[in-house]
């Protein structure tokens, strides 16, 4: 479909790429993936044509159209309604739609067989696109994207760029291109709308490009990795999880091949050197010196996993308690974010506030901040508590004509130029990269020189609102690493599931208004919620057979011997259902924990260990599913024997 071909570009003097080269296929799924500032963002517009190589071709198949998401479109402004805008993507039948109306006026004016004519063509073509479904279509995508259906008719340019964003996605989804290319699109998304995202991927025809730093995401979508590192485009013909073994595997191979091929060098050389004087040897001499110019050099592996090596500081413990929200209520208006709530915050907590956009999650944050104005109860901070808060809006407070030395030096930190400069080696700012001017940063650097200043702060107390978003994979596992040595108490808000994952002690999230903890890891909380759903839907079915049954019963009291084996038969399918269904809730507790294992570098950094636990997986799944088609059996039996008792 796409064919890149030894593609070279150059910004200045610096090279993004050189000769490299990759072949896009129809139903590719690729996650786009690499540093802050190797050119992801470059090689979707080079694809589109907005760039120019330097050298090579990327060559197209005529009928190839694109989609390109990117953080350009939410420059657009108009007083259309949000439906309108998503609507602008069927192109050709809102013409048609425009042309009918037309014939349909003229004809009140001058009614005429030729106009009967064209207006008959114009539905049929209308009709054969579908006319007719396309704001249905475009209503639904709107809603699964956490539009209300109220929303729909708001002008664009009454909602914030996260959600002009979301429209954005939806036109693209709506047009339906060969080849939708995504740039960071879970950035503007909670996690519903994330979860139903990764749904519509899946089952989408064409091709498909994301850049994206939520692993979860990649694992989902992705049906092959593309790396983007040496100026080249690296391949992996799996998902995100496939990639880290993979690359391990790969790394593995080339430093012993460096390693191997350095030793021969340096025999090489001495032997050069030992007879580089004798006559006899002159021959043997210029044979290996034109060896060795002749060598394909292997390059040595570079290290691009950055640990953080320092210990978090703060000058003195806060108390057992925190924050504490008693009888809290809360809305803007008529739209209520909580009634009579009530929420504690103890030291070491390490809490992740998880839920849809529009819950109030921010709000929550700036009332503990004390930001924010409630209507009712009270909210207390702790003894001996010092916060520090992180929100996207900590990046418009950054001095822009600052060098990141001297914002980190005015962040109230009693540490040494030595030990700020070790800490923003550890944020990926190294050597001359700290005297840097924040104006010339990019969107992730800048939230990485906020989240340093946070962490450097010695606040015993953190409040980070979505302190993920525009960071790479790499900055994601600092931050990740940071949180995990810090010892004081944080409470996040995110959606990125594999960093609450990593964080997390306790989840947050609103339920009625009202503010839910959940006292155990992500995993746990997943599992617990799969429980309930699983429970609910247990109960419900059990009910139905209930019903039935009393329905059969009240018709009569007395019972023949064909009535009795029948009910006999009937008890040892329910027997046989409970056995299942217990089954079921085992092996989901072992699914959920292999998926959790899987998640961890101890396991997917070690090929066997992998291996092993991929295995436990696949066998794991199998045995669910074919439990989870015998309960349906047995559900669908014990309703139909019902039925007829």
């Amino acid at each position: 479909m796409i064919s890149i071909n030894n593609l070279s570009f150059y910004f200045g003097s610096r090279p993004l790429y050189q000769n490299a080269s990759l072949h896009i296929k129809p139903k590719n799924k690729i996650g786009l993936i690499g540093a802050n500032g190797t050119g992801k963002s470059t090689l979707l517009r080079l694809i589109t044509g907005e760039y120019t190589p330097d050298e090579g071709e990327i060559s197209k198949a005529k009928d190839t159209t694109i989609g390109f998401l990117n953080q350009d479109l939410l420059s657009y402004e108009t007083e259309d309604s949000i439906l309108l805008v998503a609507l602008q993507a069927f192109e050709r039948q809102n013409d048609l739609q425009h042309q009918i109306n037309q014939t349909l006026t003229e004809m009140e004016i001058n009614y005429s067989d030729k106009l009967v004519d064209k207006l008959t063509r114009l539905q049929e073509e209308f009709e054969a696109l579908d006319g007719y479904s396309i704001q249905s279509k475009a209503e639904e995508i709107l809603e699964g994207l956490g539009f209300s259906t109220a929303d729909l008719n708001r002008p664009l340019q009454e909602f914030s760029g996260g959600w002009r964003m979301r429209v954005m996605l939806a036109k693209l989804l709506l047009q339906k291109p060969a080849l939708l290319m995504l740039d960071e699109p879970t950035n503007h998304l909670d996690l519903p709308s994330i979860q139903w995202v990764e749904n519509y991927i899946n089952s989408y025809e064409g091709a498909v490009i994301t850049v994206s730093h939520d692993r979860y995401f990649l694992d989902r979508v992705c049906n092959c990795m593309v790396e983007v590192s040496g100026q080249k485009l690296n391949l992996y013909s799996g998902n995100y999880s496939f990639y880290l073994k993979e690359k391990a595997l790969r790394t593995e191979i080339q430093q012993n091949a460096y390693e191997n091929q350095q030793q021969h060098i340096k025999q090489t050389e001495r032997f050069i050197e030992r007879f580089r004087s004798k006559a006899t040897k002159a021959r043997q001499v210029q044979s290996k010196i034109k060896a060795l110019e002749r060598l394909d050099l292997v390059e040595e592996v570079i290290d691009e996993n950055a640990t953080v090596s320092f210990k978090f500081s703060f000058g003195k413990p806060s108390g057992k308690v925190v924050s504490r929200l008693e009888d809290i209520s809360k809305a803007y208006g008529e739209v209520k974010i909580l009634e009579d709530s009530t929420a504690y915050i103890e030291r070491g907590d390490k809490i992740a506030f998880i839920g849809a956009n529009g819950k109030g999650k921010s709000t929550v944050l700036r009332i503990i901040d004390g930001s924010e104005p409630i209507q009712t109860g009270k909210v207390s901070e702790g003894h001996n508590v010092i916060n520090s808060f992180y929100a996207q809006h900590q990046l418009e407070a950054l001095t822009l004509n600052n060098t990141i030395l001297d914002e980190l030096k005015q962040a109230g930190s009693s540490k040494s130029e030595t030990e700020l400069r070790n800490i923003l080696g550890c944020f990926l700012f190294t050597g001359d990269d700290v005297f840097k001017n924040i104006k010339v940063l990019s969107g992730g650097e800048k939230s990485r020189v906020a989240l340093a200043k946070t962490l450097i702060s010695e606040a015993n107390f953190l409040l980070l609102d979505e302190p993920t978003n525009h960071l790479d994979i790499q900055s994601v596992n600092i931050l990740i690493q940071a949180l995990q040595q810090y010892e004081g108490t944080f409470l996040t808000v995110s959606h990125d599931r594999h960093f609450v994952s990593e964080i997390a002690n306790k989840i947050w999230y609103i339920e009625d208004y009202e503010l839910r903890e959940y006292p155990g890891t992500y995993a746990e909380f997943q599992y617990a919620q799969e429980q309930k759903k699983t429970q609910k839907n247990i109960a419900s079915n059990l009910q139905k057979v209930q019903k039935t049954k009393s329905k059969k019963s009240a018709k009569s009291h007395t019972k023949s011997p064909a009535q009795k084996k029948a009910q006999r038969e009937i008890q040892r399918l329910k027997k046989a259902f409970a056995e299942t269904e217990t089954q079921i809730m085992d092996l989901e507790e072992q699914k959920q924990f292999f998926e959790t294992e899987l998640t961890k570098p101890s396991i997917y950094g070690n090929p066997d260990s992998l291996t092993e636990m991929t295995e436990k997986l696949q066998k794991a799944s199998s045995k669910l599913n074919s439990l989870n088609e015998k309960w349906e059996e047995l559900a669908l039996e014990i309703e139909e024997k019902t039925d007829d008792f």
